[in-house]
C-alpha cells in the first residue's frame, strides 16, 4: 500500500528538477568547437588532426554501453558519480594542454583525455535519461523531448557563461567543466532516485509537463536573443550578469512543481478503511471451485502435487521440452533478444545515417562558416543549440500526440527530418548567400527530432527493462558517423582543398561541397530505411496505443 501511494507524488518531479541541472552538466560534450580553435593553434594541430580529436569527443559521448548495464545493477548515485570522475580527470588533462601547464603531451593522450571527458556526459545523460523515463512510463515522448532538450540547450547556456562571464576564454570554460560539472552532480546526485511510477494517466501531469515545456522554450529564446545581443552590442558587465542570474532562475523553474504541490495539495477521493467484512468481499474468487470436504480437497491437492512432480521429472529426463515464450514488442527485451530483431537494426542504421551526418556538419561547423566568409561562430553554435533543443521539444510532444490519436510510429518524423536534412545538404553544398543560417537552423531541428524519436522508440518497442543499455548502443551510431563521415571524408577534402589553394586554411564552397553532397545521399538511403521500419512496426502501435493511451504491457515470464 505504501508504495502505492508515492506513485505520481513529489518525489519524481524533485528528481526531474534536478536532472535539469545533471543535463546541462552532461551536454558539456556538445561545447568542443567552443575550445577545438585554442587545441589548434596552441597545439599546431592540422585540420584533419583535430577533426580525429572532435571524432574522440563523439566516441567518449556516444560509448554508454558500460553506463547502459550499470543501471541495472547500481543505483543512479553511483553511475553519476563516474561521470563525476570522468569529467575531472578528462577535462583536466586537457586544460594542463591548453595552458600549457605540461608541455609537449603526445597526440594519443590529448585523444584519450577527450574520450574521457566526454564519456561523462554518456553516464550523466544515461543516469538521468533511464530513471525519468523510469518515473513517468506513461509520458516517454514527453519526458525524452524535455531531459534530451535541456541537454541540447547546454551548448546555448556554456556559450553564455563562456561570453558573459569568462571573456570569450576557451582555457577558463574548460577549467569551469574540471570543477563545475564534479560540483554540481555531487550537489544533486541524492535527488535523482527511482520512484514508484503512476499506472494511471493523471491529468495534472499533463499539466506540469505544459509548464516545463514552456520554461524551457523560454529559456532557450532567451538565450538565442541575449547571444545575438552580446555579439552585436556591447553589454557591460552589469547587464550580462543580469542575463545569467535569469538562466540560472530559468533551470531552477520546473522546482516550482514539487514546491506547488507541497503548497496546495491536489483534493484526492478519500479511502475508506477496509475492515474484515469488507475483506471477505474483495479476495478474488478462484478459477476453480473445489468440494468443501477434506477428503476431496487433499486428493486435489495430492493430485495437483503429484502431476507438478510428474512434470518435472519428465523434463528433467527429456521427455518433454518447454519452449520459452520469446518477448512481444512492448515487452522486456534481453539485448540478445533485441539484436535478433530486424526493427532494432533498422532503428540503428536510420539513425546511424542522419546523426552521423548531421555531426559530421556540427564538429566542422567553424571551418564552414569561416571558408564561406563567416567569422561569427558563437551565433551559428547558438542557432544549432536552440534549434536541436526545438527539434527535441518538438519531436518528443509531436510524435506523442500523432501516436495517441492516430498511432502513427514516431519513425515517421524521422523519415520527414532525413528528406529535409537531404535539402538541407543540397542547400549547404550551393553555398548562396544568405542560406548559411536558414541551412544552420533546419539541421539542428532535424537533428533533435531525431534524438528524440529514437530515445521513445527504443523503449517502446524493446522495453524499459534494459532501456539504458539498448540507447547507449543506438548511439554508438554517432561516434561511427562522425568517424566515416567527418574524420575520413571531410576532414580529408578539407586538407586537399587547403593543400590546392597553398594556403593553411581553405577558403571557398569547394571546401565542403563533395562532403554535402556525399551527406544527400546518405540521407536519401536513411528515408528509404525509416519508411521501411514505420511500415514494419504500424501494427506494434495499433496495439500499443489502442484507445488513445499508452498501454504498459505485463512483464513477460520469459
Amino acid at each position: 500500500m505504501q508504495a502505492t501511494v508515492k506513485a505520481g507524488t513529489r518525489p519524481p518531479w524533485v528528481g526531474f528538477a534536478a536532472a535539469v541541472w545533471v543535463g546541462m552538466a552532461a551536454g558539456n560534450s556538445y561545447c568542443f568547437p567552443l575550445y577545438s580553435d585554442s587545441l589548434k593553434t596552441v597545439l599546431g594541430f592540422s585540420q584533419q588532426q583535430l577533426t580525429v580529436l572532435g571524432v574522440a569527443n563523439d566516441f567518449g559521448e556516444n560509448t554508454g554501453i558500460l553506463p547502459g548495464i550499470a543501471c541495472n545493477y547500481f543505483p543512479p548515485w553511483a553511475v553519476l558519480l563516474v561521470g563525476v570522475f570522468s569529467a575531472f580527470f578528462g577535462y583536466g588533462v586537457i586544460w594542463l594542454a591548453i595552458t600549457q601547464t605540461v608541455h609537449n603531451l603526445p597526440y594519443w593522450v590529448l585523444w584519450i583525455a577527450l574520450v574521457v571527458a566526454a564519456n561523462s556526459s554518456a553516464w550523466l545523460g544515461t543516469a538521468v535519461l533511464v530513471t525519468n523515463l523510469r518515473n513517468f512510463p506513461l509520458s516517454r515522448g514527453t519526458v525524452a523531448g524535455l531531459l534530451k532538450g535541456y541537454i541540447a540547450l547546454s551548448a546555448a547556456v556554456f556559450t553564455e557563461v563562456c561570453t558573459m562571464l569568462l571573456n570569450g576564454s576557451s582555457t577558463q570554460l574548460v577549467l569551469v567543466f574540471t570543477l563545475g560539472i564534479p560540483i554540481i552532480c555531487l550537489a544533486l546526485m541524492y535527488y535523482v532516485r527511482p520512484c514508484t511510477p503512476a499506472s494511471e494517466p493523471d491529468p495534472s501531469e499533463n499539466v506540469h509537463f505544459m509548464f516545463t515545456q514552456a520554461s524551457s522554450l523560454i529559456l532557450a529564446i532567451f538565450l538565442l536573443t541575449t547571444t545575438i545581443l552580446k555579439n552585436s552590442l556591447n553589454l557591460n558587465k552589469t547587464i550580462s550578469y543580469t542575463f545569467i542570474a535569469i538562466v540560472v532562475v530559468l533551470l531552477l523553474s520546473p522546482l516550482a512543481i514539487p514546491i506547488k504541490m507541497t503548497l496546495f495539495p491536489a483534493t484526492k477521493k478519500s479511502i475508506r478503511p477496509v475492515d474484515s467484512s469488507d475483506s471477505l468481499d474483495m479476495k478474488t474468487e478462484p478459477l476453480l471451485t473445489v468440494s468443501s470436504s477434506n477428503t476431496n480437497l487433499s486428493s486435489f491437492r495430492e493430485n495437483e502435487y503429484g502431476s507438478d512432480v510428474n512434470l518435472l521429472l519428465a523434463v528433467g529426463e527429456g521427455a518433454v521440452k518447454i519452449k520459452k515464450r520469446r518477448p512481444r514488442r512492448g515487452e522486456d527485451f534481453s539485448f540478445r533478444e533485441a539484436i535478433m530483431k530486424a526493427d532494432f537494426w533498422l532503428l540503428w542504421t536510420t539513425y546511424f545515417l542522419g546523426i552521423g551526418s548531421g555531426v559530421t556538419v556540427l564538429n566542422n561547423l567553424a571551418q564552414i562558416a569561416s571558408s564561406l566568409g563567416f567569422d561569427d561562430t558563437t551565433t551559428l553554435m547558438s542557432l544549432f543549440s536552440f534549434c536541436n533543443f526545438l527539434g527535441r521539444l518538438g519531436g518528443g510532444a509531436v510524435s506523442e500526440y500523432f501516436v495517441r490519436s492516430h498511432t502513427i510510429p514516431r519513425t515517421f518524423w524521422t523519415m520527414v527530418t532525413q528528406i529535409l536534412m537531404v535539402l538541407t545538404y543540397l542547400l549547404y553544398a550551393s553555398a548562396l548567400k544568405g542560406t548559411l543560417y536558414a541551412a544552420t537552423a533546419i539541421l539542428g531541428i532535424c537533428y533533435g527530432v531525431q534524438i528524440a524519436i529514437m530515445v521513445s522508440t527504443s523503449s517502446e518497442l524493446f522495453g524499459l527493462k534494459n532501456f539504458g543499455l539498448f540507447f547507449n548502443f543506438m548511439q554508438l551510431g554517432n561516434p561511427l558517423g562522425a568517424l566515416l563521415f567527418s574524420g575520413m571524408l571531410a576532414g580529408y577534402i578539407y586538407d586537399t582543398e587547403v593543400a590546392k589553394q597553398g594556403g593553411s586554411m581553405c577558403l571557398g564552397p569547394t571546401c565542403f561541397r563533395l562532403t554535402f553532397f556525399v551527406l544527400a545521399c546518405v540521407c536519401g538511403l536513411g528515408t528509404i530505411l525509416s519508411l521501411v521500419l514505420t511500415l514494419r512496426i504500424r501494427p506494434v502501435y495499433q496495439m500499443l496505443y489502442a484507445g488513445g493511451s499508452f498501454r504498459l504491457p505485463q512483464a513477460s515470464s520469459h
